[in-house]
């Protein structure tokens, strides 16, 4: 297994990893529309085939912000996502960013302690923040507990 930058090539399954991923996946226009304007974007890839991505934003003013990150549900378990997410907070150190934000839905509490784990902290509770009408977490992390 390898991670390297998208490429328009890889939408479509970067989509069915978003559909099956997310009961309010972004359509396919919105994931091609981050990749255009820039948002850090890596997908990993096993036997040539990409089995999750994780989507990132630079801020201005030292804050990064994490868009989505999934993995195929027949790799989950492998540290996949441990492995995208600590290369976009290596990604995120290396820009000056000092504070990483996210959010994830308030019931997730795979996610919640996957990201925990890793030392983001929840902020505040936002309610029917989602499509659904779920409530989200808002959780950051602040760059300089990483060490290069």
């Amino acid at each position: 297994m390898f991670i390297r930058e998208f490429t328009p090539s890889d939408l479509e399954r970067v989509y069915q990893i978003e559909v099956e991923s997310f009961s309010n996946p972004y359509e396919v226009a919105i994931l091609q529309q981050l990749f255009e304007i820039g948002a850090g974007f890596l997908v990993a890839v096993e036997n040539g085939e990409v089995v999750a991505y994780i989507i990132f934003w630079v801020k201005e003013e030292g804050l990064g912000h994490i868009i989505a990150l999934a993995v195929d549900k027949k790799f989950r378990g492998q540290h996949i996502a441990t492995r995208l997410l600590m290369m976009a907070m290596n990604i995120f150190k290396t820009c000056d960013i000092h504070r990483i934000t996210l959010e994830v839905k308030s019931h997730n509490d795979v996610a919640v302690s996957f990201y925990q784990k890793f030392g983001f902290t929840i902020d505040r509770k936002v309610p029917r923040y989602y499509e659904d009408g779920s409530d989200a977490y808002v959780m950051f992390f602040n760059t300089d507990k990483i060490h290069n």
